[in-house]
């Protein structure tokens, strides 16, 4: 009889790991959809160039299509962010910045053929919507942890 009340007091470890596994899941899947949505939201779809320090504009509409959150079960941790189409390096750049070499788009006159398409350095000054889209979800999160684990 003592045996049986000593052993209904412990608990079963492997189910309470695999609850908090799930739980934990599915915590940081929700945190990572919350900040796709607001970072989709803050990038508006017009012609204008936005403000460096602003969130970009969407000429096309591809940056905002292109922002996915993944669920990494080794690390247990959310990856929250766009994918670079083709290889580009547009979302780095947006996001912090930076310089890189693009196609000259400019024509030039006749007597400078050859000049078209030639390679020039680019200056990206950073328009973030990642990092403030991350900082407005934060304090949320504390709150998606409460009774989570069942």
């Amino acid at each position: 009889m003592i045996g049986m009340v000593t052993k209904s007091i412990f608990f079963d470890t492997a189910k309470v790991a695999k609850a908090v596994s799930n739980s934990t899941r599915k915590v940081l899947s929700k945190f990572g959809a919350f900040v796709r949505t607001t970072a989709r939201h803050s990038i508006r779809k017009r012609k204008a160039v936005s403000q460096p320090g602003q969130p970009p504009s969407s000429h096309v509409g591809l940056l905002k299509k292109l922002i996915y959150f993944g669920y990494d079960k080794l690390r247990r941790s959310v990856v929250i962010g766009p994918t670079a189409l083709h290889g580009a390096e547009a979302p780095p750049l947006l996001e912090y910045g930076g310089r890189t070499r693009v196609k000259s788009r400019t024509r030039l006159r006749q007597g400078y053929a050859g000049q078209e398409g030639r390679n020039v350095m680019a200056t990206y000054r950073p328009r973030p919507f990642m990092g403030p889209a991350f900082e407005r979800e934060k304090p949320k999160l504390p709150a998606m942890w409460a009774n989570s684990i069942r």
